[in-house]
């Protein structure tokens, strides 16, 4: 071969390997791009570059839960119709190992909440909840659907009745339908945490803290106290404790 040719071969082979290389980084700024994209809207996000390369799935739950009607553009929401699908989703995952879910959350709609705690609770992979700044209402039962929980130190549960907006009739059917509300609450929270119903009731119903209001605010150990949350910490315990789960998930 003469060497203008093996030149010419050589720089084509360069010029192949950089194009390579272009479309590799392409293709990792994409990918990159969507997961902002989905951790800026749906606050998911999948964590794998821990030392054992173990797939989390990272599902943040801010604000207040939307059901069937948009809330304000001022509001800050979760949808329960981006959560579910995402559920499905993880859960049809083999790759997916475990599952955490992070809350700061003032409640919100009780059957969007609900839905969304009762798919949780139905998971067949390992999952852990962190409540940070607070989990309140409907946030009870969402904190409480993993198979372990965290609240950080400082972090608020709020146990109240359930509040409806917009006009309400004042008939015996009313009174009937909002004990029925609260007596699937009450059933969940207290099937998934150790504590019992008519405790949860007592704390749910209080008329001696909230001025204007019936219910019980907890703060940190106060939660773990009462049976509602597992354990006091924070992300790192919360990962560490997911890392146990999966380890004897897998073994």
């Amino acid at each position: 071969m003469k060497e203008s040719e093996y030149k010419k071969n050589s720089q084509a082979e360069k010029n192949q390997e950089t194009d390579g290389n272009l479309e590799e980084k392409k293709v990792e700024k994409e990918i990159e791009q969507k997961n902002d994209q989905k951790l800026e809207e749906y606050g998911q996000i999948t964590l794998n570059e821990n030392v054992n390369k173990r797939k989390i799935q990272l599902i943040s739950i801010i604000g207040e839960v939307e059901g069937h009607e948009n809330l304000s553009s001022n509001s800050k929401t979760t949808k329960y119709d981006h959560i579910l699908p995402k559920l499905a989703e993880i859960e049809d995952d083999s790759t997916v190992e475990g599952l955490l879910v992070i809350l700061n959350t003032s409640g919100g709609d009780v059957d969007a909440g609900l839905a969304i705690s009762e798919m949780i609770a139905s998971m067949s992979l390992p999952t852990v909840s962190l409540v940070l700044g607070g989990s309140h209402s409907i946030g009870v039962p969402l904190a409480v659907c993993t198979d372990y929980s965290f609240i950080v130190p400082t972090g608020t549960m709020m146990v109240h009745p359930v509040r409806m907006s917009g006009m309400v009739i004042g008939a015996s059917q009313t009174y009937e339908y909002f004990e029925m509300i609260q007596d699937r609450i009450l059933k969940f929270v207290s099937s998934h945490a150790v504590i019992a119903y008519d405790q949860l009731r007592r704390l749910m119903l209080n008329t001696e803290m909230l001025t204007r209001d019936l219910g019980t605010v907890l703060v940190g150990e106060e939660t773990v106290k009462e049976g509602l949350i597992n354990e006091v910490g924070g992300i790192k315990e919360a990962l560490n404790k997911l890392y146990e789960l999966m380890e004897s998930a897998s073994s």
